[in-house]
């Protein structure tokens, strides 16, 4: 960046904070009120935070009542340092956009903003106290080390309050007092190479604060003298799921400088349980509570837990008491569910995961969570809801690990999760060559991030495993402690060394593979036998760059950036790689889009093509692995890399980052169908595939080859298919056919027996192959010697349409259903209809939404009814805008029922 425009930049921000700074000033925010009664938990709600370098006070005035925090900003509870001053609209420009963010790393006439501790001061307020009652500071984890401070006195070192993930309780009894307090952090800069926190590799630059702050906030906890945590309820399930055995536990902590005898009771899943222990002063004890004289509760004909598809997904309630002396002290409570989790080895070494004793196909994506870690509950909640309708049974978490309301999310909607560790920085520094060995302080953070997140987890039933390492697996001392410290919180789960094909001593194989691509590759690849290719457990692999639609490209990029992103396949794009990395260019992708659908002619074209690529690549990549679930090599499990992004992305989701489905999405919702009908790139075979445990029987395949004139070439019903749970089997070998096009159709339905439609598919295909040269694969991609050719589908006439659409109130959504009909008069099939929902005219689109189905191509005569969920805000100005390769776009207002042609 020239000098002249770094200095600029700088003054604009030293400018941004004095304006905001001002503004914010007149701003307060009232204490944290803390419930009267022991056992409550009252979260800060609100801090306001400052610079060390800015706020000239010692810490113990800044930490007492009555210091004014004049200039300082107010954020939430769960802020960042840089959510913090997005939230106070310091930066007068959209960080997202373009290479913006380059300007918040230019140091302010002060210096870096980052590079020196914030503090995060709030107040809260004690009611008077009734009886003997503790208060305790509980801190979730800091980003990347604080001192603690309360009325003044400093309670905790940052020494000992560091690392991303442990919890920590601090009684803070004998500081605090009735009314007005005040707690204060002096929150220190972290560097994701040299402290345990969070890092982001390559998947968008780093954050320019390195997320430091309280990201998972701070409570202020009531207590009496006995204090309760961590409760823990782990179930044993007969294999004929008609028994469970429920082992149940809660740590009691004595507070006091005397001994108690202290009676936890409660209910676990409505069953009365209670036991009596003294604890002697400071003493903490793993209580475990009986169930009458049984020392275990029983479930008979429990109602189980299953995996998204499988079956429901119902939860148990444990809530128990602590009661000193005749008066209640302390609460904890859970929820959980009945199920059981193993895992096996395949005869060639991969992971098999078994849930109930069922063996399960593992289709997940990888999650990233906001890049400045911002706590969006709604937008959470809207993104589980886009897993569900891409019909995805588990998120892989690589690092970056989520509060309980993501855990909570994934145990209401059945979806499995697979957490560890993070690759690439301090977390596997020790175990990479010419990495900087730990310290002991680092050994105790590890080991007391790794009992955080085991005691987080552990009730959780869609937690499935644990991955103690990613890229590398840990070295023995390390890979011990995790190993002896998950033991010692009572995990039961599988543990995983790595997530690519390595054995520890300690956790054994991985069963796992990580060998790429992550880069362009054609839909063929998927069905080798080689490399990345649909055997095994992929623990992460997809086929690279993913284009938003054109709306959100050019939401993200600059007007030089959109050209350069079609015209100049060579020119390296932020949102692609903010480093110099391998994919700060998209090369492989441009090319092949080029080669294989023609030289786009704008931006525009470029993401028309994109669109059809992604949809095409990405229902390759699970069709291959449903394809292979019982194959002799088996197909295990595969993560799509990745879900989501942490910013607005030219990489690695499924959908962006603005909650756009796009081709991508639509691909995998496709072939990640319940009931499916697929074809294989291999051997041409048509597979059904059964992801339900239901037998389903009479089903009945229809399967159309057609020219890219519509006309039909070959044409073949198969009757009477009887499909088992849990299962793909092949229903026809297509033949070979003569005359076909250069591009011709393959189009796939199935049917019940009554003609009820179950699964419709189309696919694009190419009389020339693409051919890949496997012996010059690398760890990302594996190149291609010849493309396919596809050119010929910019030939097609411009189809018509016809649409109806309706809209109906759904309490707080609105649901939308659009009837798309293709008349016979058209002189073309529409291929890739893409359907969406505006606020008006021109309003901005409806988003999050879930539609039943989109991107589908009919021919002449053909109509498909399809549905859209999403908020409601009125729905007498929803449009729906219909969109297409060969068609134009057109708008129908969705209100009463009513049509329209185009």
């Amino acid at each position: 960046m020239p000098v002249f425009t770094r200095i600029v930049l700088a003054t604009v921000i030293a400018t941004s904070l004095a304006s905001a700074s001002a503004a914010m000033a007149a701003t307060t925010y009232a204490d944290t009120r803390v419930a009267a009664e022991a056992g409550t938990v009252s979260p800060i709600g609100h801090w306001q935070i400052q610079d060390t370098a800015k706020a000239q006070n010692d810490s113990a005035t800044i930490s007492k009542r009555g210091f004014a925090a004049k200039d300082w900003y107010p954020v939430t509870g769960r802020a960042t340092v840089m959510a913090g001053l997005l939230e106070n609209d310091v930066f007068k420009f959209d960080v997202f956009h373009s290479d913006n963010l380059r300007a918040v790393q230019v140091p302010d006439a002060s210096g870096n903003l980052f590079v020196t501790p914030w503090w995060y001061r709030a107040g809260f307020e004690l009611s008077k106290a009734e009886g003997t009652r503790h208060t305790l500071l509980r801190t979730h984890g800091i980003i990347a080390a604080a001192d603690a401070w309360v009325n003044g006195q400093k309670v905790a070192d940052h020494a000992d309050l560091a690392g991303a993930y442990p919890e920590h309780d601090i009684d803070v009894t004998r500081w605090v007092h009735a009314g007005s307090n005040v707690v204060a952090l002096k929150v220190y800069p972290g560097d994701p190479r040299m402290s345990l926190s969070i890092g982001w590799v390559d998947w968008n630059p780093t954050p320019p604060d390195n997320n430091m702050g309280p990201w998972r906030g701070v409570d202020i906890v009531q207590t009496g003298p006995v204090a309760l945590s961590a409760p823990h309820v782990a179930p044993t399930l007969s294999t004929d799921l008609a028994q469970a055995t429920l082992a149940v536990t809660v740590t009691a902590t004595n507070l006091d400088a005397v001994a108690h005898d202290v009676t936890v009771s409660g209910t676990v899943a409505d069953k009365p349980v209670q036991q009596t222990v003294r604890l002697p002063p400071g003493e903490a004890k793993v209580v475990s509570l009986a169930s009458g004289s049984a020392p275990v509760v029983t479930l008979d004909r429990p109602k189980v837990w299953w995996p998204i598809g499988m079956g429901d997904h119902p939860l148990y309630r444990m809530a128990v008491t602590a009661t000193v002396d005749g008066a209640p002290s302390d609460r904890a409570a859970t929820n959980f569910g009945v199920r059981s989790v193993e895992s096996t080895l395949t005869r060639q070494g991969y992971r098999q995961f078994i849930v109930n004793g069922q063996p399960l196909l593992i289709r997940g994506g990888g999650w990233a969570p906001d890049m400045f870690l911002r706590d969006d509950p709604a937008r959470m909640e809207a993104e589980f809801s886009y897993v569900v309708n891409l019909g995805l049974n588990t998120i892989r978490s690589e690092g970056k690990l989520e509060n309980e309301r993501f855990y909570d999310l994934a145990d209401r909607n059945g979806i499995l999760v697979l957490p560890g560790w993070e690759c690439c920085d301090k977390w596997e520094a020790a175990a990479q060559t010419g990495g900087e060995p730990w310290t002991d302080a680092d050994m105790r953070v590890a080991q007391a991030s790794m009992a955080s997140e085991a005691r987080l987890l552990r009730n959780h039933p869609s937690v499935i495993g644990f991955y103690i390492g990613s890229d590398h697996a840990p070295p023995p001392a390390l890979a011990k402690l995790y190993m002896d410290t998950l033991r010692a919180e009572g995990w039961s789960l599988p543990v995983i060394s790595a997530a690519v094909d390595v054995t520890t001593a300690e956790a054994g194989p991985s069963g796992m593979k990580m060998a790429g691509p992550y880069d362009w590759i054609p839909p063929s690849y998927w069905y080798a036998d080689k490399l990345g290719a649909a055997f095994g457990f992929d623990s992460e692999v997809s086929a690279g760059a993913v284009i938003p639609r054109l709306e959100d490209v050019q939401r993200m990029l600059s007007t030089q950036e959109q050209e350069a992103l079609w015209k100049y396949p060579e020119t390296r794009q932020y949102h692609a790689s903010a480093d110099w990395s391998t994919f700060a260019v998209l090369t492989p992708f441009d090319t092949a889009l080029a080669k294989r659908y023609g030289a786009p002619s704008d931006l525009a074209d470029y993401v028309a093509k994109a669109q059809l690529d992604n949809y095409d690549n990405v229902r390759a990549q699970f069709e291959a692995f449903n394809a292979r679930m019982g194959a002799p090599n088996p197909a295990t499990g595969v993560i799509y890399w990745m879900l989501n992004n942490a910013w607005p992305s030219l990489h690695w989701h499924l959908y962006d980052y603005y909650l756009n489905p796009a081709g991508a999405y639509y691909g995998a919702k496709k072939a990640n169908e319940p009931l499916h009908i697929q074809y294989s790139y291999d051997s041409r075979s048509i597979v059904v595939v059964n992801h339900t445990l239901e037998q389903r029987r009479g089903l009945q395949a229809s399967v159309k080859v057609r020219n890219l004139d519509g006309s039909v070439r070959y044409d073949k019903q198969v009757q009477r298919i009887d499909l088992p749970g849990n299962h793909a089997q092949t229903v026809l070998d297509l033949p070979s056919v003569a005359g076909l096009s250069t591009v011709y159709f393959v189009e796939l339905a199935l049917t019940e027996a009554d003609g009820k439609p179950v699964s419709r598919n189309v696919y694009w295909l190419s009389t020339r192959e693409d051919t890949l040269d496997w012996p010059k694969s690398n760890w990302y991609l594996t190149p291609v010697v010849q493309y396919g050719d596809f050119s010929a589908l910019a030939s097609l006439p411009k189809a018509t349409r016809e649409v109806r659409a309706s809209t109906v109130r759904d309490g707080d959504y609105a649901v939308t259903t659009v009837t798309l009909s293709i008349p016979s008069s058209s002189p073309s099939a529409a291929v890739q209809e893409h359907l969406a929902i505006r606020r008006g005219a021109k309003g901005e689109l409806a988003l999050p939404v879930t539609w039943s189905d989109n991107d589908v191509t009919l021919w002449p005569g053909e109509s498909v009814v399809l549905t859209a969920r999403y908020p409601a805000q009125g729905t007498a100005g929803t449009v729906v805008e219909v969109s297409g390769w060969n068609t134009p776009a057109a708008q129908v207002v969705a209100g009463a029922t009513q049509g329209t042609k185009h």
